[in-house]
């Protein structure tokens, strides 16, 4: 298991203390509504299944935190998986009160350099069609629009709903640098957290 550190951000998986604020984030309908990669949990019983459950070393999932001085505080979260076509496929959420602060964008971009760290060539991500401003935090990324429109199914929206395909392609020269005075470092995890 990995640990990302960005600027404002830190990127890890999720501790004991964080079971609560996970509860009550996962519990707001836009959130759910927004996500397609996978459902997300909505009770307390499903988030601890969730969190249990065996994950792929090489399609790290991440939750987002503030440091703050106050303490850190949850923002999100965000991690690799496989889409339908079977390619590896980024997918995030922000709560609603830290949405439009580029939070986003920093944890895409810290995850995007994490995945060709892991010897991916690319990385695919979606939106759905109504989700306007996903378009903006995935082209500040590095992903390009491939014009190709897939269904999705939503269990929160229980339908099929369109959605735009992104792709990064991660070499050398197609990645966008850390602005000035971004710092992005993956360290290993400390013996003991899960």
């Amino acid at each position: 298991m990995m640990f990302v550190r960005t600027e404002r951000l830190f990127l890890r998986p999720a501790w004991p203390e964080d079971f609560d604020d996970l509860v009550e984030a996962l519990a707001d309908d836009d959130v759910q509504r927004n996500v397609g990669v996978s459902n997300l949990p909505r009770t307390a019983e499903d988030l601890r299944i969730y969190l249990d459950r065996p994950r792929d070393p090489r399609l790290p999932h991440f939750f987002m935190y503030l440091r703050a001085p106050g303490g850190a505080q949850l923002v999100g979260s965000i991690g690799l998986g496989r889409d339908d076509e079977d390619d590896v496929e980024v997918g995030y959420w922000i709560s609603a009160r830290h949405r439009g602060n580029g939070f986003a964008g920093e944890a895409l971009r810290a995850v995007v350099r994490q995945a060709r760290s892991l010897g991916y060539s690319r990385v695919v991500a979606s939106h759905f069609a109504d989700s306007r401003g996903t378009q903006d935090v995935l082209e500040s990324a590095g992903f390009h629009d491939t014009g190709e429109v897939r269904s999705r199914y939503s269990a929160s929206r229980a339908m099929e709903h369109t959605v735009r395909v992104y792709v990064a392609d991660l070499d050398e020269d197609a990645m966008p640098h850390a602005g000035s005075g971004q710092r992005l470092e993956a360290t290993m995890p400390v013996a003991g957290m899960a």
